[in-house]
């Protein structure tokens, strides 16, 4: 929860930082910044330093180079040829797709009825959050390359959760984002130095470097704690905070459908917090050689 209110800070202060510089610039001042909050973090409570074992390591290339380049160089490609809502949209389906990989790579985690419920209540919410209007609702079509490039962008932001749950629950969380954006920036340094040139950083790239550092370090955290289909749905309570920046920091309006949306969003997060019996997952059952269950 608290990193999902950090990161709602972010789509503010781009707006406010592309005013004097462009996006890759701001990807890569980003990546710097969270590379050192990063390791400002682990330096202080990880006392086995930062070497990590080669699994943890081709782990967080594949989440570096899936989640914070082609993931987030997609998804900002696809909002400039596709409608805002879509973008968000789609973006917001990262629970279904991590509730499905669960079951086929998670084998140990299982959600009970309350949780189901929870999830799709919280992405019905997350949709009338950043919708804002019923109009920009029943606006969204699919079918574009745009919308393509966000689900992709989707998919893989999903299946790099899914890995950093499989692969680098035991490392500490700021170890894990150090490597992340640090690899991350690696790319991004390479454009400007080859392919750009280098930008004054204005203070709103920090603001989103700052956010975005400590946010990661709470994500990490939370998904050594609980599933990958969870952290994932409670991201949903971003638009949520989101909505509320916006009206103060950029004075845009809180329609009655996102009010609508974040009274949801609450129904959501109290489902979450009930327990409940977990749904077992039955596959391929016959009278004498399947078995009862796959989890």
């Amino acid at each position: 929860m608290g990193a999902s209110f950090l990161w709602a800070f972010e789509p503010a202060f781009a707006k406010l930082s592309y005013q004097s510089s462009d996006v890759l610039h701001t990807l890569l001042v980003r990546a710097i910044l969270v590379a050192v909050t990063a390791l400002t973090y682990g330096g202080i409570t990880n006392r086995s330093g930062f070497r990590i074992k080669r699994v943890h390591f081709s782990a967080l290339v594949y989440i570096a180079i899936v989640a914070n380049v082609f993931g987030d160089i997609a998804y900002f490609y696809a909002l400039t040829r596709v409608a805002v809502v879509n973008a968000v949209l789609i973006g917001n389906l990262q629970p279904v797709f991590i509730v499905m990989m669960s079951f086929l790579v998670l084998r140990e985690e299982k959600l009970d009825w309350y949780d189901y419920a929870g999830i799709s209540i919280m992405v019905l919410a997350g949709i009338l959050v950043s919708t804002g209007s019923i109009e920009s609702l029943l606006s969204f079509r699919l079918g574009s390359d745009g919308d393509l490039v966000v689900l992709l962008a989707t998919i893989a932001w999903s299946t790099t959760t899914i890995a950093f749950r499989k692969y680098l629950k035991e490392i500490n969380a700021g170890v894990a984002a150090f490597y992340r954006f640090a690899l991350a920036a690696l790319p991004f340094i390479g454009y400007v130095l080859f392919f750009s040139e280098i930008e004054p950083v204005n203070l709103y790239q920090v603001g989103i470097g700052v956010v975005e550092g400590v946010g990661m370090i709470l994500y990490f955290e939370g998904l050594k704690r609980t599933n990958a289909a969870k952290v994932s749905a409670l991201e949903l309570v971003t638009p949520l905070f989101a909505a509320v920046l916006g009206f103060f920091l950029l004075g845009e309006v809180v329609g009655q459908i996102q009010v609508a949306g974040m009274l949801l969003l609450f129904v959501g997060v109290i489902l979450f917090s009930r327990k409940g019996e977990p749904i077992p997952f039955h596959c391929c059952r016959n009278s004498r050689t399947a078995p009862s269950s796959l989890f």
